[in-house]
């Protein structure tokens, strides 16, 4: 401590001794007042300074720890909403395609999307079935949308569907409301074109394509896709149609496998030689 500290100390005490006696210092007494007021004010408010920053630095660690915790909280269950949510929506996905399995008739097997081919030309998926399973090429894969594809190879565990939007992909196909047929082809992620439909044909959009039926490789009436644009060239017999797809191909997780679209289809076919088919 140094020697100026020490007299202010000391003449602090005696400041203090000096006003606690009675009124007969009364003017010293004031003058000592003027002069400790100040100090005394000077002292407290630092110390009130003091505790209030303590208690603002107890608190701010607090607030600290309380937004970690509740961040804690907030990661655990934005976690376990996800999972709820993933959950819900499978649920929901799954009765879609349980309930579609019990309406249509045809008997089929499940099969899970396991790998996709990402090619230009011949855009396929791979699933998790099989000649074990029954499985044989030409048979078509649908889900409870509508069409999905054809098989075009198949190994014991595995086989290969070229998908309906493929562009060497081609669909008899009719717009529902009048029977006005055309054939579909695909057109990769631009959904399907409709081929040879006559300028004079009512065909508008919003109109529902689904499939002719002819050539036996698909029943009649299964969902193609959805009228998106109808143009009227002024030169040529055909109207310009495209057609969104009623299958989201980018979302397919599992496919229902017809096992007798296929035996219908050789049964027309069997004549035919390997090569023209």
């Amino acid at each position: 401590m140094t020697k100026a500290a020490l007299l202010l100390v000391l003449v602090g005490c005696l400041v203090l001794f000096v006003a606690s006696f009675g009124g007969r210092f009364g003017l010293f007494r004031q003058i000592t007042l003027e002069f400790l007021g100040p100090i005394q004010s000077f002292f407290t408010s630092i110390s009130s300074g003091s505790n209030s920053f303590w208690d603002d630095y107890i608190a701010l660690w607090e607030i600290r720890d309380e937004n970690k915790r509740l961040r804690g909280m907030v990661d655990e269950y934005s976690e376990k909403l996800n999972e709820y949510t993933e959950a819900y929506f499978t649920y929901i996905a799954l009765t879609k395609k349980l309930n579609y399995k019990e309406k249509e008739s045809f008997p089929s097997i499940t099969a899970r999307v396991v790998g996709k081919d990402p090619s230009y030309w011949f855009q396929t998926v791979i699933v998790d079935r099989g000649e074990n399973d029954g499985v044989v090429k030409g048979m078509v894969a649908r889900n409870e949308k509508g069409v999905v594809g054809q098989i075009i190879q198949v190994s014991p565990n595995y086989s290969k569907i070229l998908l309906a939007n493929a562009l060497s992909s081609a669909i008899d196909a009719m717009v529902q409301k009048n029977r006005v047929r055309g054939i579909l082809k695909g057109s990769g992620k631009e959904g399907y074109i409709l081929y040879y439909v006559l300028k004079k044909a009512d065909v508008a959009v919003g109109d529902q394509i689904v499939t002719a039926g002819i050539g036996g490789i698909f029943s009649t009436g299964v969902p193609l896709g959805t009228v998106s644009m109808v143009r009227k060239k002024q030169r040529g017999m055909f109207q310009e149609i495209k057609v969104e797809p009623a299958v989201d191909f980018q979302r397919l997780e599992t496919v229902f496998i017809n096992l007798t679209e296929k035996l219908v289809w050789e049964s027309e076919m069997k004549d035919i030689p390997e090569e023209d088919l």
